[in-house]
């Protein structure tokens, strides 16, 4: 005798309550909760003096984060995973606490509360659109908040380009935002030029990296519209990380036209995306990424290894085309002019 599993509502209450969880995440990093735990304060009365917050509203708190696996109790003490420990504690090198503040603003999250508006229209509203000119303000927070989620990828980009022993070379990071993936190849090669284009109020940011990462001297800033700036020539390599996915197949074509003009012939444009399957399903976080792109731009997508092999050809990148995994979820696309 077979028995048929009951239909179960889990999934769905499981995405209806999630906006749950993002805020305990968020609270949780605005209280400092996590560092607490880290620094001793292992009960709800002494998380909630160290925090300045209420016994009740800690406990609480904490009880819920234990039920997403950030947090562990034992009896009445609340101790750190060791996930949370590497990226939720303000002691950790690895302290991602800034993404989540950035991730979840309000510029960032507004458009998901009219979604289906969108998928009526097939394109976010003017006053949602995150790639304005007139949401640098969103970008300066963003440039400031993901130094430590991308320095995993910036030093993996290092490694497949063999930076360390290119020789003199001359980079041109587009849309370089924080900066960190032009400073880490100056970082690696002491003979590395670097010229970062982005908005001006964005490319500050970067120019305070430069300047923590001791490359300032190498490292230039041209700013304004990465569309309409003037490149120059002659550069061995052109960075565009997170950026390709803001815009429709054809802009970006148009924009790797641009780059391959300003590259020597046999440079290399490098390119981080998050890129699913060619099912566009999976892997689940580079392909749910395309939600995120409808969401809050005018034509943004992920673009699948396929399609991004054609966008270069059409581009004229006639050489090799090799794309390179990372310990992240997104990939690393090189292509040579």
């Amino acid at each position: 005798m077979t028995t048929t599993a009951l239909p179960t509502p889990e999934r769905f209450f499981d995405m209806a309550f999630s906006f749950q969880r993002t805020g305990a995440l968020k609270a949780a990093i605005d209280l400092e909760v996590f560092t607490a735990i880290a620094e001793g304060a292992e009960t709800a009365a002494a998380i909630a003096k160290r925090c300045g917050g209420t016994e009740r509203g800690i406990r609480i708190l904490c009880d819920y984060l234990t039920i997403c696996g950030l947090v562990t109790k034992d009896g009445g003490r609340y101790h750190l995973t060791p996930d949370s420990a590497a990226f939720l504690s303000k002691s950790s090198p690895m302290y991602l606490g800034g993404t989540v503040t950035f991730l979840a603003s309000n510029p960032v999250t507004r458009n998901f509360d009219n979604l289906a508006d969108t998928i009526r229209r097939g394109s976010v509203s003017e006053e949602g659109n995150t790639v304005a000119g007139q949401e640098q303000d969103l970008w300066v927070n963003f440039a400031k908040a993901m130094v430590p989620m991308m320095m995993p990828a910036a030093m993996g980009i290092a490694e497949i380009l063999q930076i360390a022993s290119a020789g003199p070379v001359r980079i041109l990071d587009i849309a370089a935002g924080h900066g960190i993936f032009g400073i880490v190849l100056a970082q690696r090669n002491p003979a590395a030029q670097v010229v970062a284009v982005d908005w001006p109020g964005v490319l500050a940011v970067a120019s305070e990296n430069a300047q923590r990462f001791g490359v300032t001297d190498r490292h230039r800033t041209q700013s304004g519209d990465a569309f309409q700036v003037e490149y120059g020539a002659g550069y061995d390599v052109a960075l565009l990380t997170n950026f390709l996915h803001h815009f429709d197949a054809a802009t970006c074509t148009t924009l790797l036209r641009k780059v391959a003009d300003a590259l020597k012939p046999g440079g290399k444009v490098v390119i981080l995306e998050f890129v699913p399957n060619d099912d566009r399903v999976s892997p689940p976080m580079a392909a749910g990424f395309a939600l995120t792109m409808l969401a809050g731009t005018p034509a943004g997508d992920a673009y699948t290894l396929r399609e991004l092999r054609q966008i270069l050809a059409d581009a004229g990148f006639t050489g090799d085309v090799t794309a390179h995994a990372l310990p992240t979820p997104e990939t690393v696309v090189v292509a040579t002019k």
